[in-house]
Formats: C-alpha cells, structure tokens, sequence
C-alpha cells in the first residue's frame, strides 16, 4: 500500500486551499466571487475597475483560475464584522420601504376617484 497522496483532477488540491480560508463555504463563496470579477474583466474588455488574473495559468476556465489565485495567497478571504452586516442589511431595508412605497403611491394614482 503507497503511503504517498494520489493525484487529483483538481489542481490545486483542495488541502492547500482549505488553509485559505475559514471553511468550506468560505472558500467556494471566494473562488465564486473571484471568478465572477475575471469573467467581469474580460467581458469589459480589462476596461473596467475590477482586477483581471494575478497569477500565470494555463487554464482557460475562470473558476480554476480562481483557485489557482486562493494558493498563490492573492486572493484572500476577509470574514465581515457584525457592524458591517447590519449596516448593509438596513441598506436592503431601505431599499425594499422605498420601493413599496413607490408601489404604493403607484396604486394610489392609478385608483378611480
């Protein structure tokens, strides 16, 4: 029996990106947002404000380049503070008064008097 690990289809290897991050869900949801922003920067033709790949890489799907960023450690993984949620979900409550408000005052007009 070989004591040495097996390769894997994934390259880089899930171990090293574990230590990455905090959690599994952590590192799925930064490899997702990274990759959204490299297929945002070529869609924008590298006019955009966000940052296209950091790293060398032979592979043509963002996602694995992702990844390849998360190893190298220039992509990292930045947990927010309780502040910084509740600060953004007031932001969606907001958002969400204003719009049935909106709704409302549409519904009003739009009554026969």
């Amino acid at each position: 029996m070989s004591t040495t690990p097996e390769n894997s289809m994934m390259s880089p290897a899930i171990e090293k990106l574990m230590n990455r991050t905090q959690s599994k869900f952590s590192l799925v949801t930064l490899a997702a947002k990274r990759a959204r922003e490299i297929t945002e920067y070529f869609g924008n033709l590298q006019t955009g404000s966000v940052v296209g790949p950091t790293v060398e890489s032979v592979s043509t799907k963002h996602l694995s380049v992702a990844f390849e960023e998360i190893a190298a450690d220039k992509v990292r993984f930045v947990a927010k503070t309780l502040d910084e949620i509740r600060a953004e979900i007031a932001e969606l409550q907001r958002l969400e008064d204003e719009a049935n408000a909106l709704d409302a005052s549409q519904d009003a007009e739009a009554q026969p008097e």
